[in-house]
C-alpha cells in the first residue's frame, strides 16, 4: 500500500523552514543577549578570537532564524546554518564527542538541506 502526499509538499516545506528557524532563533537568542560568555565559549572551544566567532554566530542564529521562519532569504539562512552544523559535527568529532552530542547537529543540517534544495515552501517573503 502506498500512501501519497504529494499534494502537501509546499506545506511540510513551510513546516520545516518555520521549525528551523525557531530552532535556530531559539540557540541564538541567549548567545545574543550575553556575548561576553558566548566569546569566552568559542576561546574553550578553540575558535579565535572568541568575540568575532561568537558573534558571527549568534547573530547568524538570531537573524537566520528570523529570516527562516519568514521564509525571506531562507535558503541564505540555511547555507548558512549548514554550514554551521557542518563545522560544529565535525568539531565534535575531533574532539571525540559521542554520537548523542552530534547527532541533533546532522538533523538540523539535514533539515537546512532541504530548504536549500526544495526552497522555503508557501508563505514566504521571498
Amino acid at each position: 500500500m502506498e500512501i501519497s502526499f504529494i499534494g502537501y509538499s509546499e506545506q511540510v516545506l513551510f513546516f520545516a523552514r518555520v521549525v528551523l528557524g525557531v530552532v535556530m532563533f531559539y540557540y541564538g537568542w541567549p548567545k545574543v543577549k550575553d556575548l561576553k560568555s558566548n566569546s569566552e565559549d568559542f576561546v574553550r572551544k578553540g575558535f579565535k578570537p572568541g568575540w568575532f566567532w561568537g558573534t558571527v554566530v549568534a547573530w547568524e542564529e538570531v537573524l537566520g532564524g528570523l529570516a527562516m521562519v519568514l521564509g525571506f532569504y531562507a535558503q541564505l539562512a540555511a547555507i548558512l546554518y549548514a554550514f554551521q552544523m557542518t563545522l560544529g559535527t565535525f568539531w565534535k568529532l575531533k574532539v571525540g564527542r559521542p554520537f548523542t552530542d552530534y547527532s541533533y547537529d546532522l538533523q538540523l543540517l539535514a533539515l537546512a538541506l532541504v530548504i536549500i534544495v526544495f526552497g522555503p515552501g508557501v508563505y514566504s517573503l521571498n
